[in-house]
């Protein structure tokens, strides 16, 4: 066995060792998990997605067991959130010495949809050279098209995001300058660096700080279906009483208060 040989059989078996700790680690906080995810995710179903992203990204399984905290913080951010990690959900990129937790566009969706209360959610970027007209009170919605003849796509110019109601009506709907888009990209710290997502996925950046703003002005959370839920219930209950057991007020008399 060459020396060469030993040195990479050395390296993968440290490697390993620490993706292991990196695992142990994990499990360990399975309750602290379960105290902030939804229902809709079982603990050890999330326990299982996090370990098999260390498996994956061995750069990730590093960072996690150099710097344990970073990590364990991204995983709670995700497990409230409700999104499965290392997903389009939810990005867990490291970045030098510890690892950001980053919530991609399509996890604010998602989060939208689950909240019941939307049918359907539109979010889009508009480029040079798109035709894009919007007057709000006057227009339910903006009119897009794309110049799908176009060689190249253009720069990006707005984005815009507004979704369909279950009533069939249409929410806000959010259309953002250049100008504020960059206003939210200097926000960020990591805006900056050569593996940042304003780097790497631009799109998938715009997309997110316009579905960050629709959020806003529509449910996003599981709270709002179980408060849902909870009223059609009493309402259920209240239907199904005797008469003789509601108040009858025709009879009633107004007085003054003293």
């Amino acid at each position: 066995m060459t020396e060469q040989t030993v040195r990479t059989e050395q390296t993968v078996t440290s490697a390993v060792a620490k993706r292991n700790e990196a695992e142990g680690i994990i499990a360990r906080y399975t309750t602290d998990f379960a105290n902030v995810l939804p229902s809709h995710v079982k603990p050890e179903t999330f326990v299982r997605l996090s370990q098999g992203v260390l498996r994956r990204d061995p750069k990730l399984a590093d960072v996690a067991q150099r710097n344990p905290g970073s990590f364990l913080s991204a995983l709670l951010d995700c497990a409230r959130l409700g999104h499965g990690p290392g997903t389009e959900q939810y990005y867990l990129v490291p970045f030098g010495s510890e690892i950001q937790g980053i919530e991609g566009y399509r996890g604010v969706i998602e989060r939208i949809y689950r909240a019941g209360a939307v049918s359907s959610v539109v979010c889009e970027v508009v480029r040079e050279g798109d035709r894009f007209t919007y007057t709000p009170g006057r227009d339910r919605m903006p009119v897009h098209e794309i110049d799908w003849d176009a060689e190249d796509e253009g720069p990006l110019k707005l984005a815009y995001a507004y979704a369909w109601m279950r009533d069939g009506s249409v929410s806000r709907v959010v259309v953002l300058r250049k100008a504020e888009v960059m206003r939210h990209k200097a926000e960020s710290k990591t805006s900056s660096r050569s593996d940042s997502m304003w780097v790497k996925w631009e799109k998938s950046a715009w997309l997110k700080t316009v579905a960050r703003e629709l959020e806003k002005w529509v449910p996003s959370s599981s709270e709002f279906m179980r408060e849902q839920l909870r009223a059609a219930v009493e309402a259920d209950n209240l239907r199904q009483q005797p008469p003789s057991e509601l108040v009858d007020v025709t009879d009633a008399e107004i007085v003054d208060n003293p």
